[in-house]
Parts: structure tokens; sequence; C-alpha cells
């Protein structure tokens, strides 16, 4: 069975590794280069220095005491109710861990380590393609990232660093909160007469295929002060995982891109590095869920819809080249909005991207 464990990480390995390399032959000139600020990086408003703060044992004896019993093990096999029961015994110790950590920069290598469990999802049950990957991360390395994760997002939230245009992985934000948002602005430009071009951008991959090196650099930019930045390269470095089925397991294999499955600090870590078409478009109006992306403007007439929508569409694509991710074309698509007046009007589609795509 283990050659069969050992497909399966190729493959999910792979995925994002096949991409970048079938893209790599960009010119370089679209590229950041080696310690350069990646493009339309938005300062923070107020430029203290983010530090981490030493955790509490009070607040280490509550993430303890919180584990949920239903999680599965990690590949350090720690059950999380054991962590559960012996809270009180054991916070002291591992609050000494934690603060170590966060204080030289360095995370045992076993932390980085995710055991998958490959789980069908449809079609032929023989085909790897049609499995996804659940990672399994040791609990350990869950309880360290919630004390990163707390501060660090209190940090953004104090210097209201993070777009409001982002609305996945917020409180009090949904799909529903970003679809209300699109279709509200879409109805204000019924009602003022003009139609409205919306473009939604498919990315490839995106939360797989994260560069680490500008994730980091646009940590720093953001106000993470180099020592701190140590652990946060630390985090993304050396990272590895196997897959497990039934009692075989695969070989590990390094993880060298991406944001981490199943981590507590991941989906923060992509908010952060997909907070800038905002900026980027800065002519039109964005929304985002997670990777999923919206633009959209409102005009009088189809023309300037088109040349509107072409410029903020070569605006944000040029900034995906530099920031190394990767746009499925064949899934991004336009549409027209407008009344039924005035879209009876038209004489042809509206183009953008090459295509001719109407809805309304």
């Amino acid at each position: 069975m283990q050659y069969v464990a050992n497909a399966f990480n190729n493959y999910f390995v792979g995925c994002a590794t096949t991409l970048i390399a079938k893209l790599g032959n960009e010119t370089q000139s679209e590229r950041p280069h080696e310690g350069q600020d990646p493009p339309t990086v938005q300062k923070p408003r107020n430029p203290d220095l983010f530090s981490f703060r030493p955790v509490p044992v009070s607040a280490i004896t509550k993430l303890l005491r919180n584990q949920k019993m239903k999680y599965q093990s990690g590949p350090d096999q720690i059950p999380a109710m054991l962590l559960k029961i012996s809270a009180p015994a054991i916070a002291k110790p591992v609050a000494t861990l934690i603060n170590e950590s966060l204080a030289t920069g360095y995370i045992p290598i076993l932390w980085k380590t995710a055991r998958v469990v490959p789980i069908h999802k449809s079609g032929d049950n023989t085909l790897v393609s049609n499995y996804r990957p659940i990672s399994l991360l040791p609990v350990m390395s869950k309880i360290l990232e919630k004390c990163v994760y707390t501060q660090l997002r209190d940090y953004y939230q104090y210097q209201n660093y993070l777009t409001p245009d982002q609305s996945g992985f917020r409180p009090n934000h949904s799909t529903t909160t970003a679809l209300l948002k699109v279709c509200n602005d879409i109805q204000v430009g019924m009602e003022q007469g003009n139609l409205t071009g919306a473009i939604f951008l498919d990315f490839a991959k995106a939360f797989d295929t994260v560069d680490h090196g500008i994730l980091l650099q646009k940590l720093k930019n953001s106000g993470i002060g180099d020592s701190t930045l140590t652990w946060f390269q630390s985090y993304v470095s050396d990272r590895s995982q196997f897959v497990s089925i039934s009692d075989s397991t695969s070989l590990p294999l390094p993880v060298t891109c991406g944001v981490p499955q199943g981590s507590i600090l991941g989906p923060l870590l992509f908010t952060i590095f997909i907070n800038d078409p905002p900026n980027v478009c800065k002519a039109s109006t964005v929304h985002m869920y997670a990777d999923d992306t919206v633009i959209y403007t409102s005009k009088p007439n189809l023309p300037q819809l088109e040349a509107a929508l072409q410029e903020q569409f070569t605006g944000v694509e040029k900034w995906i080249a530099n920031n190394k991710l990767f746009l499925n074309t064949d899934k991004t698509v336009t549409m027209l909005f407008g009344t039924a007046p005035k879209l009876h009007k038209l004489q042809h589609p509206i183009y953008v991207l090459g295509q001719n795509q109407t809805a309304h």
C-alpha cells in the first residue's frame, strides 16, 4: 500500500509545483527581483514595528482546555484529549516552549510536518485526481499558531491595514455580505442609468502557490520587525507532508510554496498576500471572498465601460504576474449588468481579455 500512498503524495505536492514550473518561463522583468518590494504593497498607516509579546500561562491553559476531542491526531500522534485533560499540569512547560519559539524564531521540524488523508470527491475512485487532501497538523503547532494568530490579527486591526473589500476570513463577514455588496453597487448603477461591467477572476490554486519570499517581504513591509520576521521565515521553511492510508504511509516530500493547509495562520497570511488588488484597481471597485475576486465599474455607455475594464484588468494582470499568482483565463469571465431597455440598445457584446461575453 505504500506505493499508493506515495502516488497520492506525489500528486498532491506536484499540483502546485507543476503549475509553477509550467508558467515559470515568464520573463524575469515581469517578476520582482530578490529582495525587491513586490509592487503595490500597502504601507501601514501607523508604522509601529510588530513584535511578539510573551504568552502567559493562563492563555496556554485556556487553549489546552478548549481542545476539541473530535480532532484526529497529527504526525506527532498526540491526541487532543490528552492535552485537554492534562492542561493544569502541562500548561507551564508548554508556555515555556511557545515563548522560546517566539523569542528565538525557531519552530521544531516535527511541528511543520503534515499528515495528509485523501478524501474521495467524485468520479473514478482509482484516479488520484479525484481525491482532495485533508492535512492534519501536530496539535502543539496549532497551539503555537493560535498564539501568533491572536497577536498578528490584533496588530492588523489596530493598524486598519487589511482592506475592507475582503469578506473572507473576517468576523461578521461571509459570502452573503460579499454578494450583498456587489449586488447593491450594481443596483445603484442601474438606478443612475449606467451599465456595470464585471470581471470575475479565477485563480489557479492560489493558496497552494503563494511564493514564500514575496509573502515574507509583504509581512516586512506591513510593519513586522526583523527579529519577528525570523519566526515567520522558519514557519514557511522546511515544511513537509506525507500521506497516510490505513496503516501505510508515504515517504515525506518537501512543501516549498503555499500557505499550510489546515493551519490556523494560513488564512490570515493569505489575506495579507492578496491584500493589494483594491489598491491596484483604484478607478473601479474590487471585492473579494478569499481568492474569489470581482472587479467592476459603471459607465454611461459600452465603449467607456470596455475601455475602463480593460485598463483595470491590464493593471491587475501585471500585479498577478509580479506576485507569482496564476490566472485561469478559461474560467475568468466578464459580465454586463443594466436595465432591460439599456441592454436591448447594445449593438455588440462586451469585449475584455480578448473574449466576448455578455450576461444580464
